[in-house]
């Protein structure tokens, strides 16, 4: 996943660009206009931070090792409760 600001510096970027290419000509609104299409683009995606990312990845592994460890846990009390044969 990637940063919002890296999305922001690109738009800060492009309107740049755009600005020194169409400074003085009739098309003066298409840099509005394209941040709001990248604005509503970048919206529809449903991104996350990537420090949000790495939350969900730590808490996952830790419970992960947690339901291993349970797992062999029961496996032991299985095997002591087990009638011999």
């Amino acid at each position: 996943m990637t940063d919002r600001r890296f999305f922001d510096a690109l738009g800060e970027e492009l309107g740049s660009r755009l600005n020194a290419v169409l400074r003085e000509s009739p098309a003066q609104d298409l840099e509005k206009n394209v941040r709001a299409l990248l604005a509503v683009f970048f919206d529809r995606l449903d991104l996350v931070p990537r420090e949000d990312f790495d939350v969900q990845k730590k808490l996952l592994e830790r419970a992960q090792a947690k339901l291993a460890g349970l797992e062999a846990r029961v496996a032991e009390l299985e095997a002591r409760n087990r009638p011999p044969s």
